[in-house]
């Protein structure tokens, strides 16, 4: 721990009290032990390692977090949804630690600009702000327990989101549903994907989404799972009377 703690330290003392001050008015409370949360905002780019050559970055601590902030979640909708079963309750779950609600979570916090990264923080893709915010759960549960971190969570994400009747009606995968009505009417699909060669920077993919060999759908996004979901959505849009009855 001494090794680890000198190599975060590095930093000199204005850059840590800047940090420092970012950090409590994030918060709202005034952290005790900086060292967590200085991890908590290292990528793996900064190349910082112990004395072991063990890497020191954010990525253990997203894991620490990930875990804390599912049992929160779990702990509140078993309270506020005593009828709900296991199912329903994993849905809901589901719905509030989707990997897009994460992501906006920290991008509306700007985490990213507490960053220590060689990578220009222009150049970092959308999952990186989820993944700083279950980084930074993670090291207020080392520095003051799951009592403080349960408040930290309920004040960012379960007061201002968690609502169980609009969560009953958010649709976290339209490839799933469009999937499930298919296999439920005996309706063939098949997603065919194929690389874009258009003019952008980024490589793109391109989607067409074929229902009973008709083609219902097309999209074009950076991934092949962004590019489905996207030719998911409008084809749910296209079906959705159908979908409903």
């Amino acid at each position: 721990m001494k090794a680890i703690r000198k190599i975060l330290n590095s930093r000199n003392s204005k850059e840590d009290g800047n940090f420092f001050l970012a950090l409590k008015k994030m918060l709202g409370f005034t952290p005790k032990n900086l060292i967590y949360y200085k991890k908590a905002f290292t990528h793996r780019s900064a190349n910082i390692k112990d004395e072991n050559g063990n890497p020191l970055n954010y990525e253990r601590l997203e894991f620490l977090g990930d875990s804390i902030l599912g049992t929160a979640i779990s702990t509140h909708l078993y309270k506020e949804a005593p009828t709900g079963d296991e199912g329903y309750l994993t849905k809901m779950r589901s719905k509030v630690v989707s990997r897009e609600h994460l992501n906006a979570l920290g991008k509306n916090m700007d985490l990213v600009e507490l960053l220590n990264s060689r990578i220009p923080k222009d150049n970092f893709g959308e999952n990186v702000h989820g993944n700083i915010f279950e980084a930074l759960i993670g090291a207020i549960y080392l520095d003051r327990g799951f009592n403080f971190c349960e408040k930290f969570i309920h004040k960012t994400v379960i007061d201002p989101y968690v609502d169980i009747e609009r969560l009953e009606g958010k649709i976290i995968s339209y490839k799933s549903l469009v999937i499930e009505w298919c296999q439920k009417e005996k309706k063939s699909f098949n997603f065919e994907i194929y690389e874009d060669n258009g003019n952008d920077v980024l490589k793109h993919f391109a989607v067409k989404l074929f229902v009973d060999d008709k083609c219902l759908a097309k999209a074009r996004a950076t991934s092949k799972k962004k590019a489905e979901e996207a030719a998911a959505k409008r084809a749910y849009f296209a079906l959705q009377k159908k979908m409903e009855k």
